[in-house]
């Protein structure tokens, strides 16, 4: 079995994202450019920086840390940026590949999403989620401000532009970890992003890893399934993705992931001379 494959361009569709399953709009939202309506099963950002879902009305805010700063240099900043893209379906390991990379690699920095969603007691702001109102998203959204967004039980969550290109612009691995219509719109505004996606060994051993999860019954795991299926026939087709790593052992897959960054980093800076 081949574990890496380079596969290329890979058309990216609309799949969703998130923890929960159902669907529903965001209404009065739907008419914006670049971003989607997306039903909540399948790939998310998973763990305290992934996409959570509550109904109740969120906190009005302006977080400086989606603010740019191009006046400060630091003495840890590079000129070895590199925006890295993990994505997979649900139950594939990709959390814990993103973690492992972040883990092993000095510098790398983990994108927080902006949302609209309430903030928590257990949420930490500029943490967790960077939290708006709709005004202020709208704002975002209108500004391009945004490198992607998707809409999830009528609460939207996308990526804050101006502190991505900040990050890349001192050094930083910068990561997101996102599915595969938001990664083709980042790679729409940022084409130099290094886009990788996670496959099972077999779609049977996808269905038996969801199953040991035990967190859901055979209706919302067959759901769970059947939209990874296209999820992942999505990342094929074509468009997007520059690496695909089969985990079939969570370390091997890690160690793949992270030599490939090395390997583009490399290839970046011979190309910079």
């Amino acid at each position: 079995m081949h574990r890496v494959v380079l596969l290329g361009k890979a058309r990216a569709g609309t799949v969703g994202k998130g923890d929960a399953a159902g669907l529903t709009g965001c209404s009065g939202h739907d008419g914006w450019a670049g971003g989607r309506e997306i039903p909540a099963i399948g790939s998310g950002r998973g763990g305290p920086r992934g996409h959570a879902f509550s109904d109740a009305p969120a906190r009005v805010g302006i977080p400086c840390a989606l603010m740019s700063d191009h006046d400060r240099t630091l003495p840890t900043d590079t000129t070895d940026g590199l925006l890295l893209i993990i994505s997979g379906p649900s139950g594939v390991g990709k959390t814990t590949i993103t973690r492992g990379v972040e883990r092993s690699i000095a510098g790398s920095v983990f994108s927080v999403s902006a949302t609209t969603r309430a903030k928590t007691e257990a949420d930490v702001e500029g943490v967790d989620y960077h939290f708006v109102d709709d005004a202020e998203f709208d704002r975002l959204v209108a500004a391009d401000e945004l490198l992607e967004w998707a809409c999830v039980f009528g609460k939207r969550y996308g990526t804050p532009r101006k502190w991505v290109e900040e990050q890349l612009r001192r050094g930083r691995l910068v990561i997101l970890e996102i599915d595969v219509e938001g990664a083709r719109q980042v790679k729409a505004k940022l084409p130099g992003a290094f886009a990788i996606f996670v496959l099972p060994p077999s779609e049977e051993v996808l269905l038996r890893r969801l199953r040991e999860r035990k967190r859901e019954g055979e209706d919302a795991i067959a759901r769970r399934f059947a939209e990874a299926q296209r999820e992942i026939a999505a990342a094929r087709a074509g468009g997007v993705y520059d690496l695909f790593v089969i985990n079939d052992d969570l370390q091997r897959t890690i160690a793949d992931a992270l030599e490939a960054v090395e390997q583009r980093r490399r290839e970046r800076a011979e190309r910079r001379g």
